[in-house]
């Protein structure tokens, strides 16, 4: 009972084992991620269009509900580049940015897309996941981190710029590139400066200064909390603020207040599309992260356990005045350097979270908005991967296809297009390329057991026995395909008497290809071909034995393909010297 509990509950599996020594490992990351979140969540927080402190509320509870159902042991929650900006998207459909509607869409995301993705996890649908392939879960990142990029230019130059795209952005930008404020740009160049060189030089420096791998590091992943710091102190000491440089000033010293949004059924119908994308997107992007950090330490997630956890942690979001959340990679990736060993090191980060809200806000007044920016921007930039398009390219044009086309919408057209769009296409391109399956006719590798394609190898084939190998399941999609490409094979094979259907790749079949395989049973039987299986998988074996199917087999079902060769071959001679055996070959 306690085993089949704490599989819907980790917390009881790796609590049982918690440590003193774990305890320390856990708080010490805890403090390290919790130095490093602050800035973060306000950053995601504006981006989102939302009021900072927000971010830090999304950065509280959820980080509790994880540690509850989570199964990875070093991912962080909260609020991650990617879903800001979708959740800015969604929100703007509803209300200006920055209104209380605008801020209570945000929330109601949180709340459906948490539920969304609970209701995936009880039912065990984490293969929802599969649906979006990596070319286009690729494409649309490095699309949404240039979209992010851009849209964070306006806080470095000190000017409004608004839009939903791309083009939207640039245009705002050269159009209101007169106001700049150069105090402002000053600040933001200079820290766009110097966390670049944080990301690049800054490690290999401490490592040449005798500092350790880890420290090394753990300081260099913190460098947004050292321009944070001295952005203050500059702005505070220099009077930047009357000089129109734009600071955070006032973010509220309370915690969130806890309650479900208003239902209003227009307005949740509204962003139900909106929080299923957010969902899946989100399941992605923690996914992947977690299976990394995973993997590194030889342990496992489980991804349908992991869409319960996610749930949780975006429904607690949701009731805490927060909005979506997931799995983010920097953090994760800073609370995996820093030692973490279990998510109560998310837990404790998320008291480290609300201490903080309650007692170090007041010290980021004079924060500037340039600052959070260029942190944000530094964070995306490093997601942004066009070699890809190349490599992709390379290897696969229809994944290619639908890898361009979801960076060409999403930049011209906004991110939910640009993810649908990907989705789409990676359906319809599968569909397609499973339409059209690769078969090959097959002879013997001459003194082997073995069989290969005959346009490939030098191989023994027979005028009177032939094999085609299916190199892909059968469904409704290729199987009038199959039928084509058997029909063709045998216009042109006059001395055909033996057709085997060389099954190793077929996974299933379903109605359809079955009717088109009694179909080609019945069209071979009137043509003196006699149709043969072989290498059928045993769950395939099964649901054909359900059928009539192998009662009106022609031929015989052989459990490989060297012994059926040897079989019909030996047929043929008997039929050729006239004593042929009408029950020869076996069937499995």
């Amino acid at each position: 009972m306690s085993f089949k509990l704490a599989k819907y509950l980790p917390i009881l599996d790796w609590g049982r084992r918690y440590r003193g020594e774990t305890f320390v490992n856990d708080m010490v990351a805890a403090l390290i991620v919790t130095i490093m979140l602050i800035p973060q969540s306000l950053a995601y927080a504006l981006l989102a269009g939302l009021p900072p402190q927000v971010g830090l509320y999304a950065s509280i509870l959820p980080l509790f509900a994880y540690a509850l159902f989570g199964t990875s042991r070093q991912l962080a929650v909260g609020p991650v580049a990617i879903l800001s900006l979708m959740t800015a998207a969604a929100a703007a459909k509803i209300a200006a940015t920055g209104t209380p509607q605008y801020i209570e869409a945000a929330v109601i995301l949180a709340v459906l897309s948490g539920a969304i993705l609970l209701l995936l996890g009880l039912f065990r649908m984490g293969f929802l996941a599969n649906f979006l392939s990596h070319p286009v879960v690729s494409g649309f990142i490095t699309a949404s981190g240039i979209i992010i990029a851009a849209s964070q230019l306006k806080h470095i130059l000190g000017v409004n710029a608004g839009g939903h795209n791309l083009f939207e952005i640039g245009r705002a930008l050269i159009e209101n590139l007169p106001q700049t404020n150069l105090p402002t740009l000053y600040l933001g160049a200079g820290s766009l400066i110097f966390l670049f060189w944080v990301r690049g030089q800054l490690k290999p420096l401490l490592r040449r200064v005798g500092l350790g791998d880890k420290a090394a590091t753990i300081i260099a992943r913190a460098g947004p909390v050292f321009a944070v710091v001295a952005s203050i102190w500059i702005v505070a000491g220099m009077g930047l603020a009357d000089e129109g440089v734009r600071i955070l000033r006032d973010v509220p010293r309370t915690l969130p207040s806890l309650g479900m949004p208003r239902f209003n059924q227009d307005l949740w119908m509204q962003l139900l599309g909106s929080a299923a994308l957010i969902s899946l997107i989100g399941f992605v992007e923690s996914v992947s992260v977690s299976q990394t950090l995973a993997a590194k330490k030889r342990q496992r997630i489980d991804p349908n356990q992991e869409l319960v956890a996610l749930g949780a942690a975006s429904l607690s979001a949701g009731f805490s005045s927060g909005y979506p959340v997931t799995g983010g990679l920097a953090r994760s990736a800073v609370n995996f350097d820093a030692g973490a060993e279990t998510p109560a090191a998310g837990a404790f980060t998320a008291i480290g979270i609300a201490l903080a809200t309650l007692f170090l806000t007041p010290y980021l007044y004079f924060l500037p908005q340039a600052v959070l920016a260029a942190t944000i921007i530094v964070a995306v930039l490093s997601l942004v991967n066009i070699t890809a398009l190349r490599t992709v390219w390379n290897y696969s044009k229809s994944d290619f296809a639908a890898m361009a086309a979801t960076i060409l919408v999403t930049l011209g057209l906004g991110v939910e297009l640009g993810v649908t769009t990907g989705v789409v296409l990676s359906l319809l391109l599968h569909l397609y390329n499973t339409s059209r399956p690769h078969f090959a006719v097959v002879g013997q590798v001459p003194g082997t057991h073995h069989f290969r394609n005959v346009d490939r190898y030098d191989v023994i084939s027979s005028d009177s026995v032939i094999t085609i190998r299916i190199d892909e399941s059968l469904y409704f999609a290729n199987a009038r395909f199959l039928e084509d490409t058997i029909y063709d094979v045998l216009g042109k094979r006059p001395d055909l008497k033996h057709l085997i259907l060389m099954c190793p790749a077929v996974n299933h079949i379903d109605a359809s290809a079955l009717e088109s395989l009694e179909a080609i049973n019945l069209r071979l039987r009137d043509g003196g071909v006699t149709l043969h299986l072989s290498e059928v998988k045993g769950p395939v074996m099964d649901k054909l034995k359900r059928t009539h199917f192998l009662d009106e087999l022609t031929g015989h079902v052989y459990l490989n393909q060297y012994e059926a060769i040897q079989d019909l071959d030996a047929a043929c001679t008997r039929a050729a010297l006239g004593t042929a055996d009408p029950d020869s070959g076996r069937d499995v």
